[in-house]
């Protein structure tokens, strides 16, 4: 049975900031996004279908860039398909799965939150931090982000 390593007072007042960055930053966002008539996860889908060639991407490997099971995502993608962002198609390469593309319409509305949702991401992130602070930042959530579950 291994002892438990106990925070530091300097580690806990950090990892105590990280997960006040983590609730209040996105939750902020949200609101903001709101205000557009999307949430989160519409903007998270659309604007990742719109980087992707013909708009297009498969439920496994969009399923796993969200950090979401297939069963949420497909759930979620039925009610932006109902408001016509999306379309789903069968796979061709997966029974169980979808081809998931972003429509014109979809699109549309991405191009017109975008603009807005970059000011917000601005105003309440980027322009509070100097060049070198973003840097580091970046560094620091990449090496998180990616070490092995």
């Amino acid at each position: 049975m291994s002892k438990t390593r106990w925070l530091t007072t300097d580690e806990e007042r950090a990892w105590r900031a990280v997960r006040r960055l983590l609730t209040v930053v996105p939750s902020r966002l949200a609101r903001d996004l709101n205000q557009l008539g999307l949430s989160s996860a519409d903007y998270e889908v659309l604007s990742t279908l719109s980087e992707k060639p013909g708009r297009r991407w498969g439920l496994r490997d969009f399923a796993e860039k969200m950090q979401w099971s297939r069963s949420r995502l497909s759930h979620h993608a039925t009610r932006m398909e109902a408001r016509g962002l999306i379309e789903r198609a069968a796979d061709p390469d997966d029974a169980r799965g979808s081809i998931y593309h972003l429509t014109d319409s979809g699109f549309d509305v991405l191009a017109e939150a975008a603009p807005k949702h970059l000011d917000s991401v601005r105003r309440r992130f980027v322009d509070h931090l100097t060049p070198d602070e973003l840097a580091v930042l970046e560094r620091v959530s990449t090496r998180i982000a990616d070490l092995p579950e």
